[in-house]
């Protein structure tokens, strides 16, 4: 038994410092790249630029522009579904999230199709000043509110769903109304996750790449700075300085949220009571109001590309067609782009999760390696505050470099797949040690004491309780890696073009109908994925889990 322990312990180190070895070289090093490549005077000269300048201001006032409609919108609509009893919660949180299975560019063609030049409802627009049009802030600021909203409401359900009742019966005792309650009650408790929907709605309006690229018009924002002197100059110095610029709000986000989280009180305690919201006529009509306004603008913008995948000629001719899904003759690679990301989100999802498992374990169960554990826990947290145009750009300075032994994988599948498990790795990790932490340490004890390997007792016991959360990381690197633009938009090439590449190139190319068939593609792929996962999800907990109810 002491030969199997001492074997299975240097066969946990040897793992822990591999997967140590892949962080450092796949997301360490990439972005090490950029702060060596960006030059004192590199930045000085980028910065002293008007038109850098300008753009850095047009990228953070969209960011509080859209802030400002998403965070009250989301936190009205977390409300609803977890401090009312209004009707249809279900279908109103499919709804809501449902924008999370669509690229980024997807709302904006909408935008188009809807109020652009020949738009169903550009008629609307006469309200506005003389000159304002959809191609420029308003039509970004639209577009990344529907990007950012489902994040914001996954952020700020989680902290409104925890909540101690007898603090609202002691303030109801004490005569305090429902405004009064909610003000010293409700949003106190809530300030971290404000806080945290705020920083990341913040991030992703400042550096998002796909929505300012398809409705921008003449407005310019850094990430699409980063992008036109990376592919249309060349020049990786100055692309390297905007990248840094980007990197600034997303620093600044993340030590704002760790600030506050320090600061943070458990909401709920072992004596705690859990609140379950009494029924209220006025409270619930005017919040299913709000809900219903919220859904008709989130259906709006993504019906309206889906629909214009399937009609001839928008809005000239309505009849329904599916010559738009002949990609063949359409530029942005055809099918092959397709399957493409199908294989790249496939290959992400398996390897992320096997990557995150791996490490989330040896780290929570098995620390035998304390120096690479440590390291680890650091490098897991660096992807949160790093958007994924600079992940992106990282890779291509670093990768493409003739010198560096991985140079073969440049424009590659692998390397595209391995940008995706980084740049989403953080969240993927988050959820699988907070998993695995929920499970008692005395199950290793008892292994160990009966001479078994680590490995055993992970693969029967350990693996089938956190197989719900393996799955969620499944699903979200799948869906994730199947919409993303800006963590490849620097790595593909013409072999190994992507669905999401292919809707901002056919986009580009004038042929708005195709790529809307195409980010339509990729919603329903998403979403067909999904649904595959919560069956195989609720078979294997009712076959792997039945202990759990008796």
């Amino acid at each position: 038994m002491p030969g199997v322990r001492g074997a299975g312990d240097r066969f946990a180190a040897l793992l822990q410092w591999l997967c140590l070895a892949v962080l450092l070289a796949f997301l360490v090093l990439p972005l090490l790249a950029i702060l060596t490549r960006a030059g004192i005077a590199d930045i000085a000269r980028t910065v002293a630029e008007p038109r850098i300048q300008a753009a850095a201001w047009n990228s953070l006032t969209i960011a509080v522009a859209t802030l400002a409609l998403v965070l009250p919108a989301a936190f009205v609509v977390a409300f609803a579904l977890t401090r009312s009893r209004i009707a249809g919660k279900p279908v109103l949180r499919l709804v809501c999230l449902a924008p999370l299975l669509a690229p980024s560019l997807m709302p904006a063609i909408s935008l188009v199709y809807l109020f652009g030049n020949q738009g169903l409802l550009k008629g609307w627009l006469a309200v506005l000043p003389a000159g304002a049009s959809i191609y420029g802030p308003l039509g970004i600021v639209l577009g990344e509110a529907f990007y950012t909203f489902p994040h914001a409401l996954l952020v700020l359900t989680a902290a409104l769903s925890v909540a101690d009742a007898r603090l609202y019966e002691a303030a109801e005792t004490l005569g305090a109304g429902r405004l009064r309650r909610f003000i010293t009650i409700t949003l106190p408790n809530a300030r971290y996750g404000l806080v945290s929907a705020a920083t990341l709605v913040l991030t992703m309006a400042a550096t998002d790449f796909g929505v300012p690229k398809v409705i921008g018009g003449q407005t310019s924002v850094l990430a699409l700075e980063a992008y036109k002197q990376v592919i249309g100059q060349h020049d990786f110095g100055r692309g390297a300085v905007i990248g840094l610029l980007l990197l600034l709000p997303a620093l600044a986000s993340f030590a704002i949220q760790r600030r506050v989280a320090r600061r943070a009180q458990a909401g709920m305690t072992g004596r705690s009571v859990q609140y379950h919201a009494r029924p209220h006529a006025g409270r619930d009509m005017l919040l299913s109001l709000a809900c219903g306004a919220v859904a008709v603008f989130l259906l709006a913008l993504a019906g309206a590309a889906v629909a214009a995948a399937f009609i001839k000629l928008w809005p000239y001719d309505m009849s329904l067609t599916l010559a738009h899904f002949d990609f063949e003759h359409q530029d942005g690679g055809g099918w092959d782009a397709f399957r493409n990301s199908f294989v790249l989100s496939g290959a992400s999802a398996l390897a992320g999760t096997l990557l995150v498992f791996v490490n989330a374990y040896l780290l929570e169960k098995q620390p035998v390696a304390p120096g690479a554990a440590l390291l680890v826990r650091a490098i897991a947290v660096v992807p949160m505050a790093v958007p994924g145009m600079v992940l992106g750009l990282g890779y291509a300075m670093f990768f493409s470099h003739p010198a560096n032994p991985l140079h073969g994988l440049y424009g590659g599948m692998t390397l595209m797949a391995a940008s995706c498990v980084c740049h989403f790795y953080t969240t993927a990790h988050m959820t699988l040690t907070t998993s695995l932490r929920q499970i008692d340490g005395e199950i290793e004890a008892a292994s160990r004491s009966l001479g078994q390997g680590w490995w055993v007792c992970c693969l029967r016991v350990t693996l089938p309780i956190v197989l719900p959360s393996l799955l969620n990381v499944f699903r979200y690197l799948f869906v994730s890696s199947m919409t993303t633009v800006s963590c490849v938009i620097f790595l593909y090439s013409p072999e190994t073009e992507l669905a999401s590449l292919a809707v901002l190139n056919m986009d580009d190319a004038g042929d708005t109908a195709a790529a809307a068939a195409m980010a339509t593609l990729i919603v329903a792929c998403s979403g067909a994925v999904s649904l595959l996962l919560n069956t195989v999800g609720w078979y294997c907990g009712h076959r792997l889990q039945r202990w759990r109810a008796n």
